[in-house]
């Protein structure tokens, strides 16, 4: 438990909080169980490791983060360190990449149950399944799901300022007021095309030169190392899985033709469709489903996107389309809080109400003219009026 705190403390002395994702803000940190998932790189470590800072600075006594990748844990259950925690007086215990832990269900499970003193906070692979246990953690557990930076995040990163965030129906009725506001403080177009291009996670501090280097690394790990331990893949198929990643990544928005594409790639239509399910719950790619289809693991959707701009720019072996990176960014930094669909006129329906077509700066309203609540988003414009709204304003969601 001594070499545990030493190293805690020793990992709490480097973490800054200069910059605070608003994911911190958002979280219930008082319940007694709280879980936080998300895709390799996005920040849940530091996010964790923030809030302790921020919070227990003067009283880190009572708390103690973990990270079960740790050497120092690997002899012991959860379950010791949570009873011989209690026992010196700790209040609040972090477990970081809880996943990596073979029996970790269960045994939080047993913390819960038999520790009601203890709160316990821990992270996880975005495939951690908590729903369907046995040990039916779901009622005791809060789940939060945390995504990459947003675009107003990156700036907050990058000029030290404060921003706020807007809702949908802000940005559609005061999109001019908003953007005239904002162009104020800051130059967004150029900022805007650092961010699609290195701006979702925030691992590009560590180093601009090395970021498409980490970025497929953690690729690799997702196909390599997650989905083999957490959604069985069979390690021999991996080559597969990354071959139909290389296939999506060159033809976005790709529109899957599953016979054909099953053909091509050797491997049943079923263990295709599984594959692409899977790429989407590891936050590499995004399903987008016709209005009148449903969603389910079984039903094929009708494009698939890379999951971020970032990975569109890492993966595409030639020329990256405009177009795919407009609506790549516009489907991720809507997704978070929103319904997303393909409308039978214009690129995306937003929870069955708001239809938008998304183009460049000259793009018009022609496409859309007589359909209802319809607008364009509009890259390269600083500044949009009536119907016509920036792209880079919709990063301003959260």
């Amino acid at each position: 438990m001594d070499k545990l705190r030493a190293q805690f403390r020793k990992r709490l002395q480097y973490v800054s909080t200069d910059f605070v994702r608003s994911d911190l803000y958002k979280i219930g940190w008082n319940a007694r169980l709280v879980g936080i998932k998300g895709a390799r790189g996005i920040g849940k470590t530091t996010l964790l490791l923030q809030h302790i800072k921020l919070n227990y600075s003067n009283n880190l006594e009572e708390v103690l983060y973990i990270s079960m990748d740790s050497l120092l844990v690997s002899n012991t259950s959860l379950i010791e360190i949570a009873e011989q925690f209690v026992q010196r007086g700790g209040k609040v215990l972090y477990i970081d990449e809880i996943h990596k832990y073979h029996s970790w269900i269960q045994e939080l499970k047993n913390i819960y149950d038999d520790y009601p003193e203890l709160k316990v906070v821990f992270t996880g692979s975005s495939l951690l399944e908590i729903l369907h246990s046995k040990a039916d953690l779901s009622r005791r557990a809060i789940l939060y799901t945390m995504q990459g930076m947003s675009f107003r995040e990156f700036i907050e990163f990058e000029k030290q300022i404060s921003l706020p965030s807007y809702s949908l129906e802000d940005i559609i009725v005061n999109h001019t007021e908003i953007a005239d506001e904002l162009t104020q403080r800051f130059k967004p177009l150029s900022l805007f095309k650092d961010y699609l291009e290195y701006g979702y996670y925030p691992f590009y501090k560590e180093g601009r030169e090395f970021y498409d280097l980490k970025l497929n690394q953690v690729i690799q790990l997702i196909l390599e190392i997650e989905l083999p331990q957490h959604r069985e893949v069979d390690i021999a198929y991996i080559t597969k899985l990354k071959q139909l990643l290389l296939v999506i990544a060159e033809a976005v928005p790709f529109i899957p033709n599953i016979s054909t594409l099953s053909q091509k790639m050797g491997i049943h239509r079923n263990t295709l469709m599984s594959y692409i399910h899977y790429l989407e719950e590891v936050a590499l790619t995004m399903n987008i489903y016709s209005a009148s289809k449903g969603t389910s693991a079984l039903q094929k959707p009708n494009k698939i996107y890379l999951e971020n701009t970032n990975l569109v720019h890492a993966l595409s072996q030639g020329n990256i389309s405009a177009g795919t990176v407009r609506e790549s960014f516009f489907a991720n930094q809507l997704r978070v809080s929103h319904q997303l669909h393909l409308p039978p006129k214009g690129d995306f329906i937003v929870d069955n109400t708001y239809v938008f077509e998304v183009g460049g700066s000259a793009k018009g309203i022609k496409q859309i003219k007589d359909v209802d609540n319809a607008y364009v988003v509009a890259d390269n414009i600083e500044i949009g009026f009536d119907r016509k709204i920036p792209l880079w304003l919709f990063g301003f969601l959260h």
